[in-house]
């Protein structure tokens, strides 16, 4: 675990480049056995690209398309577009290229901390699974756990509970991280229903790949005490599937909530 988390950690630390009319970064990509860029991957590193171009503020609102498949043997430039900076609030697009072209584009808004009513609904907060539930994802190089599972062959509810916790780390880095791991587990949650179907299917049953991710960061967090990823997928329809969810901390705080659309085509 200990160099899949470095690994993963050099990944968000994005370097500041010259030559671009805005700021401009890049960062290494993760070493993994994996046929293209993950694109957990590319989400944190655009919440980071677009933290670094506005200091002071928090990425608030990220929103992503992924055009093409990005190349794990070379770096991602990462050039952002201020569209509005102010006290308070600052609006930001980030494009993604390759020598192939744009790989990946986000629009993101940040916002800075400020005092003001808080309240939510209530959120009934399971107790963290004991260890014996430690399920083990391999693009995940941090704790987690569930009373679940994504790769029973059974028709089960399109719905999936994941508790993590990643090692002591700068709060910071607590959107990027967040962002990296809401990538992971929504196709599988769509594919619960399909008996004799799972996630480890994917190239021989079906062909996966996810077209868009949405995140909003409703509260600051840190991701070294356990979250919970509360996800359902409602739709599988037209060769694409749509999932949602929300993080939630142990004592009952809604700190984030994301949606995915993926393709989803199945072989005949």
């Amino acid at each position: 675990m200990t160099d899949l988390w470095t690994d993963l950690l050099a990944c968000v630390d994005l370097r500041e480049q010259e030559g671009g009319p805005g700021p401009r970064y890049t960062g290494p990509n993760q070493r993994l056995p994996y046929h293209r860029l993950f694109g957990g991957q590319l989400l944190a590193q655009f919440a980071r690209a677009a933290s670094l171009a506005c200091p002071g503020k928090t990425v608030k609102s990220l929103h992503a398309l992924f055009p093409r498949a990005g190349r794990t043997d070379e770096p991602v430039d990462y050039q952002v577009e201020r569209h509005h900076e102010g006290g308070t609030f600052a609006t930001v697009t980030v494009v993604a290229r390759q020598t192939s072209g744009v790989v990946a584009t986000a629009a993101v808004s940040l916002h800075a901390f400020e005092e003001g009513l808080d309240r939510q609904g209530d959120l009934k907060v399971p107790e963290v699974p004991a260890a014996e539930h430690a399920l083990a994802l391999d693009l995940i190089p941090w704790d987690t756990r569930s009373l679940g599972g994504l790769d029973t062959p059974d028709a089960e509810p399109a719905e999936f509970d994941l508790w993590m916790r990643t090692p002591p780390v700068d709060p910071q880095l607590a959107p990027a991280l967040t962002a990296y791991a809401t990538d992971l587990t929504l196709i599988g949650t769509a594919l619960r229903p399909l008996e004799g179907v799972t996630q480890n299917d994917s190239g021989t049953a079906f062909t996966s790949a996810v077209t868009s991710h949405s995140l909003w960061f409703h509260r600051p967090f840190r991701t070294d005490d356990w979250l919970l990823l509360r996800q359902h997928s409602p739709l599988l329809a037209h060769g694409r599937c749509f999932g949602r969810g929300d993080v939630i901390t142990r004592d009952g705080s809604l700190v984030a909530s994301f949606a995915q659309e993926a393709l989803l085509r199945f072989r005949s």
